[in-house]
């Protein structure tokens, strides 16, 4: 996450210019009827929210201004689908805002972030993944579940660091030629969270995840005398 003061005016404006329509988009495709009829959908949104709202409260904050936290967001989009996942993401900052943790005034660029990005790489996995159609349940827990969350930490941290660098303002710390290093130990845990979340929702409740299609996963196996 990225305080306001280490980014510019530009950059400020292009973020909610570039959030706000991925918020309008996104809410223009959930389906609101279905989500206040449905208890069950509206358990799992304000439940994901709350556990997203804190898993971004336990974060590491700089005095240069940013701040490094878990993003969470690959199993949020498998268990809402992406609409309501980039809505859930603005509630869970709406949140850190309440509880001035995050500035107004960088909420779109941390939303293209921390939200948009995610979404888009773990949204982009699942599609790949159901356009294969695979029956091993391993193929989707390890696709797009393990491997869009570590992919994801690559790109947002990549496109912070450009957006930094681009505006130069913060001041590039002296290890960032090692910062290959730091990215394994940033990987790893990110996709280990998301992953453990994903796996044991597959095996207990997978009816929470849209995503997952039980039909063909949790199909019997196919026997000799069944032709």
């Amino acid at each position: 996450m990225i305080s306001a003061h280490v980014l510019s005016g530009t950059t400020l404006t292009l973020g909610w210019l570039g959030y706000v329509p991925l918020l309008v988009w996104a809410a223009g495709r959930v389906y609101w009827v279905e989500l206040v009829t449905d208890r069950r959908r509206q358990h799992l949104l304000f439940g994901t929210v709350v556990c997203l709202f804190a898993l971004w409260l336990v974060r590491r904050d700089f005095d240069t201004g940013v701040s490094y936290h878990f993003i969470g967001m690959t199993a949020v989009t498998l268990i809402l689908d992406w609409p309501l996942a980039v809505v859930g993401g603005f509630m869970a900052q709406l949140g850190l805002l309440a509880l001035g943790r995050q500035d107004l005034a960088a909420l779109g660029v941390n939303g293209l972030l921390l939200v948009g990005l995610p979404v888009l790489i773990t949204e982009a996995c699942a599609l790949w993944v159901e356009r294969a159609q695979p029956k091993n349940l391993f193929v989707y827990i390890f696709c797009s579940g393990f491997f869009p969350a570590a992919l994801t930490v690559v790109a947002c941290l990549a496109a912070a660091l450009g957006v930094l660098w681009l505006d130069g303002i913060f001041a590039m710390p002296e290890w960032l030629s090692d910062f290959a290093g730091f990215l394994w130990l940033m990987m790893f845990p990110e996709a280990f969270i998301n992953g453990t979340i994903i796996s044991a929702l597959v095996v207990f409740c997978p009816e929470w995840l849209e995503t997952f299609n039980r039909t063909r996963y949790l199909q019997a196996p196919w026997k000799e005398e069944d032709r």
